[in-house]
């Protein structure tokens, strides 16, 4: 339990002194921000601070910070380091400069912010990859939620029926102006969020359970090495490449530059924080890793977190816990198809203040996410996950050629090279040993991936030298 607390402290600490030190290197000023200057009604609509600050957590903390957290906590009390150090030193700064960096930008997408700082080929390559991964997460927080509400409800409203009911949802989210559905409701929703949490966290202190001690050694649950399996395990609770698609969104919606770390910075350590609980609480309940990892094989996820709620906090506690699960995916699978939208209108020069142009991008994306929620989520969510860390990387290479660009040094553009350069070697190797991926040994994935990172890196220190 003292290195849980310990935890949060880091967190709370690295938002006062290295989110400081972000924010300087990006310096932020009095310029007029694109919700302002353009403010169309539909995306670029004016956000107070603090609503801004909620929709940005919801839009980021899908199944993701509670999902990946519970699997990444099999590796035993390891993953806390990679949570704290990951999100203060990678996941944060890759969501501030992204987000700062579109708001300098008119609010454009990662790939067009690619397409600017690392050219055409990259940004027509993160076109076709964004909005894939935006499909993956959509469908992913479509299938995850639907278990859950089966499990609340009768049994005549199934799986499929809540999944039709979602998507209806979406449609309408990803249509209306971002202050109709989106910012009206995230508000109350960000509660319930903040609310689970500190239930989760609050059971496990009230039913005396044990929270094991970080160590520097790790677990191998199914085999898997925590190099790199529980770098992409736990992606969305330290650093997450889902983000970069996200953070744009409410850079249309700031009123100033100087709350981007507020926003941006913030709601990623707040997410690590949910991350954290449930990491906690995942080992706390079960024990062991050992029986975390049964229990995940035999239930699935939404069957341990159901497990997990109605166990530390009762029946109406655990509802009250599942509601929240629920609506972290829901809210962060709308603003996924709101995101896919949005680059789409990119792509082909729509205008989205139509409700036509709207109609004719919206249907065939929810349609196509429609399809793949029939396939197994297990399958989705490994895929999910390497897409998702692949771009992690690529953003925060696309954040390092902003600094280069922008006359910052060398030490300062460190700031996202580093962990530009550690996601490349996580990314390379995981693609190259992983099922889904090549399903070589770490005899080739290890040396093949630190090389690759090592050439992200040289080539980094050589574009700095012939900086302008």
């Amino acid at each position: 339990m003292i290195s849980l607390i310990i935890s949060f402290v880091v967190l709370l600490v690295g938002y006062f002194t290295y989110g400081k030190l972000v924010e300087k290197i990006f310096l932020p000023d009095d310029r007029v921000t694109p919700a302002n200057r353009i403010n169309d009604g539909v995306d670029f609509v004016p956000m107070k601070t603090w609503k801004a600050f909620l929709v940005q957590l919801l839009n980021i903390a899908g199944t993701g910070p509670i999902f990946g957290a519970l699997m990444g906590a099999c590796f035993g009390p390891v993953v806390f380091l990679w949570i704290i150090f990951g999100s203060v030193l990678g996941g944060a700064v890759h969501d501030f400069m992204v987000g700062m960096i579109s708001e300098r930008h008119d609010g454009s997408s990662i790939a067009e912010l690619s397409g600017i700082y690392l050219g055409k080929g990259a940004k027509y390559f993160m076109r076709l990859f964004s909005v894939l991964l935006l499909l993956l997460t959509g469908t992913v927080f479509v299938t995850s939620p639907a278990a859950l509400i089966a499990r609340l409800t009768p049994d005549m409203f199934t799986n499929k029926f809540w999944v039709v009911v979602i998507l209806i949802y979406y449609v309408l989210a990803t249509l209306l102006p971002i202050d109709k559905i989106i910012g009206r409701l995230y508000p109350v929703f960000g509660v319930v969020l903040i609310t689970m949490a500190v239930c989760i966290f609050g059971g496990i202190i009230a039913g005396g359970y044990h929270v094991p001690e970080i160590t520097l050694s790790g677990m191998h649950p199914e085999g898997l090495p925590v190099w790199p399996f529980m770098f992409i395990t736990v992606a969305c609770g330290a650093i997450s490449g889902f983000h970069a698609t996200q953070s744009p969104m409410m850079s249309k919606c700031i009123t100033t530059e100087r709350d981007g770390r507020k926003v941006f910075y913030g709601a990623m350590l707040a997410e690590s924080v949910i991350a954290l609980v449930w990491a906690a609480g995942g080992v706390a309940f079960y024990g062991t890793t050992d029986v975390l990892n049964k229990a995940l094989s035999d239930m699935g996820q939404s069957g341990v977190v159901y497990d997990i709620s109605t166990g530390m906090l009762g029946v109406v506690g655990g509802i009250l816990a599942i509601v929240g699960v629920i609506v972290c995916p829901v809210t962060s699978g709308d603003t996924a198809f709101r995101s896919a939208r949005l680059i789409l209108s990119e792509m082909t020069g729509l205008s989205q203040k139509s409700i036509k142009n709207r109609l004719i991008i919206t249907l065939p994306l929810l349609g196509c996410g429609a399809i793949l929620t029939q396939l197994d989520f297990n399958v989705l969510w490994r895929y999910f996950s390497w897409s998702n860390q692949t771009l992690a990387m690529i953003s925060l290479w696309v954040a390092t050629a902003y600094l280069i660009k922008n006359g910052r040094s060398k030490w300062n553009s460190f700031l996202t090279a580093f962990p530009a350069t550690f996601m490349s070697a996580v990314s390379m190797t995981y693609i190259i040993m992983a099922d889904e991926g090549l399903g070589l040994g770490a005899g080739v994935a290890y040396p093949v991936g630190i090389i690759f990172a090592a050439a992200c890196f040289i080539f980094y220190l050589y574009k700095w030298s012939k900086r302008a």
